[in-house]
């Protein structure tokens, strides 16, 4: 077997959820015999916040003195929604440490002073007693596609328990670093390791169009649509996401093979 092949993979999650929106990823991903790191990022799930200034280098830091403390170098890296923006963080600053890159229902560029303006406000509203409720409750469904929000309410029901059970100075904190975060355009361009972006037809957060450019900017890098889901791809499609992320790796695994070849 390939070193490619023994990669493990880290699965970092959307906001204003935790870890456990990847468990069908995750438990598909091991019975197949790959190691699958799942951290809550900092704050959500069981991870302290602590105090640092909100900035989402501080969170790729985290996942790399994980690694670090499970000996583990180089991996399969991938990110939906804030997930995708910590991974391109980390690619930024770890890029000898990602041999593979999947980047679900997330964009590259930096917010527009608008959109900064307006995380700002939505942080502003978490952390206010009389109206975080009815926030979660208007903006979460919003998430999911079309399909998923009328024919699947359980899903809805779900996914709205968990974003009620996000620590709000947390959801504050993450949307300040992610208003916070450059144009990772530049990285994308130079990341030499096989890439896929991944998008939903029903996504109303990101556009098809700024998804196909992601692609096109990474060199080895393929766009994947998914018909009838949303935002939260991992939800909504768990196994045309597990099937894309085993592909990644197999392509992962062409790769190191042909590296390993041309060094013989």
């Amino acid at each position: 077997m390939s070193r490619a092949r023994k990669l493990p993979v880290v699965l970092l999650h959307a906001l204003p959820l935790a870890s456990a929106m990847w468990q069908a990823q995750a438990e598909a991903l091991r019975a197949r015999g790959h190691l699958v790191l799942v951290p809550d990022q900092r704050g959500f799930g069981n991870a302290p916040l602590g105090t640092p200034r909100p900035s989402l280098d501080t969170v790729a830091d985290d996942l790399a003195t994980l690694l670090d403390e499970q000996g583990i170098g180089e991996v399969a890296l991938a990110g939906c929604s804030m997930g995708g923006y910590v991974a391109m963080a980390f690619l930024r600053r770890h890029p000898h440490r990602v041999r593979a890159l999947a980047l679900l229902s997330t964009r590259a560029d930096a917010d527009s002073p608008q959109t900064v303006a307006e995380r700002h406000r939505f942080a502003d509203l978490m952390l206010d007693p009389a109206k975080r409720d009815q926030v979660v409750a208007a903006t979460t469904p919003l998430l999911l596609g079309i399909t998923a929000r009328t024919r699947d309410t359980g899903l809805v029901d779900r996914v709205v328990a968990m974003a009620a059970a996000a620590d709000p100075e947390a959801v504050a904190w993450a949307q300040r670093a992610i208003a916070a975060r450059p144009d990772s355009l530049p990285v994308l361009r130079a990341t030499d390791a096989p890439a896929v972006v991944v998008t939903g037809v029903e996504d109303e957060l990101v556009s098809m169009e700024e998804a196909a450019g992601m692609a096109r900017t990474l060199p080895h890098g393929r766009l994947v649509t998914v018909p009838a889901a949303g935002h939260l791809l991992p939800m909504e499609a768990p196994e045309r996401v597990t099937d894309v992320l085993l592909a990644l790796l197999d392509e992962a695994a062409a790769a190191d093979g042909k590296e390993q070849d041309d060094t013989c």
